[in-house]
């Protein structure tokens, strides 16, 4: 059979890489869809080696993205995760990381004007029905990729690209803490459970018999630990109103310890089999709201700035990454007043991918 053509950009956001196109390049049925990425990605196969994929969760990503017909919203996003070694896709979660590119696409694209100097794009984020605005660098109308902004995981420097999210909080679950609890107990092991963005289980590294700074390979040759900690994922999606997770890629596993670099706390997160290189963004969000709450799981292990508006650090295997969270004053309502990251993103590619549909 005949190989077929789509255009795509390939993009680097924040720590992630993955494929973007225009909605409409894309079959509209979600089943032919799904068949059109995992083949351009080269799924299911482990070394992706007959497709553009980077044979890793965080490099086996994609953002389909449309102008949209919301009043007040530039561009509509929706994130799918490209599962490496199984022919199936994922859109039960959202990514901040490729979130980071999906301004860059929609100005490269004219699906946003750009201004002379900053262009701010608010763009709605079809996986857990949130909004997000982003700042981005647009000297002469063109999107500015370099710069000196750094971010743990990605050498060099880029241009920053500041992302607010709104209304986050419980955009998956229904709530900031989804089981009405700061803190639950599963399996004798307390968890809390959260989601500001992303659905996320935090448990304290010493309850796991950990110090939390234990190498991505020690962890990821534990099979006990990966197993314990599997468990108690599956236990808490109904807790989390996500019902049965077992072929889910959330909520995301997060080990937090006390920070080890002047951070607010140190993480250790299965996504939710591999452990991240790093920490994803809305994951963060997640963390640094719970662990500056009093009575969740970390909030006695971390260090918590002062002032209205904190600036989190929250640490991770290659550095950290930081959230501004401006905490609720209402007792009753816990979910932050705001919530932004600086990420940067690079296009790397643009042009066409090829594939050869199914027989």
């Amino acid at each position: 059979m005949m190989q077929k053509a789509i255009p795509c950009m390939l993009m680097r956001g924040g720590t992630s890489k993955g494929t973007y196109y225009l909605d409409s390049d894309l079959p509209a049925d979600p089943a032919a869809r799904e068949e059109v990425l995992l083949r351009v990605m080269g799924s299911p196969d482990s070394r992706q080696i007959d497709g553009v994929g980077g044979a890793h969760p965080l490099t086996s990503k994609v953002a389909i993205i449309k102008k949209s017909a919301r009043e007040g919203i530039d561009v509509d996003y929706l994130f799918v995760q490209v599962v490496v070694d199984e022919a199936r896709t994922s859109t039960a979660q959202n990514c901040g990381n490729i979130l980071a590119g999906v301004g860059p696409f929609a100005i490269e694209n004219g699906l946003v004007e750009a201004n002379d100097g900053e262009t701010i794009v608010t763009v709605y984020m079809e996986n857990t029905d949130s909004i997000a605005r982003q700042r981005i660098l647009t000297p002469g109308k063109q999107v500015q990729y370099d710069g000196d902004a750094a971010i743990d995981g990605v050498p060099g420097t880029h241009a920053p690209i500041m992302i607010e999210f709104v209304g986050v909080a419980g955009s998956s679950c229904g709530a900031l803490f989804p089981s009405g609890n700061v803190v639950d107990e599963v399996d004798g092991i307390p968890v809390t459970l959260v989601d500001n963005g992303m659905p996320v289980v935090m448990i304290s590294a010493p309850d796991l018999g950990l110090k939390g700074d234990e190498s991505i390979e020690a962890l990821e040759g534990n099979t006990a630990l990966k197993e314990r900690v599997e468990a108690i994922r599956l236990k808490v999606g109904p807790m989390m109103n996500l019902g049965d997770v077992k072929d889910k890629t959330v909520p995301k596993m997060t080990i937090v310890s006390p920070a080890q670099n002047g951070g607010l706390i140190n993480t250790r997160s299965f996504i939710p089999h591999r452990v991240h290189d790093a920490v994803g963004v809305l994951a963060a969000a997640s963390v640094a709201v719970a662990a500056t709450t009093p009575g969740a799981v970390g909030h006695d292990l971390a260090t918590i700035p002062a002032g209205e508006r904190k600036l989190c650090h929250v640490e991770h295997p290659t550095g950290a990454l930081a959230v501004e969270v401006e905490l609720s004053d209402d007792p009753a309502d816990p979910a932050p007043k705001s919530v932004a990251i600086m990420r940067t993103a690079r296009l790397l590619m643009a042009g066409t991918a090829y594939y050869i549909p199914v027989a």
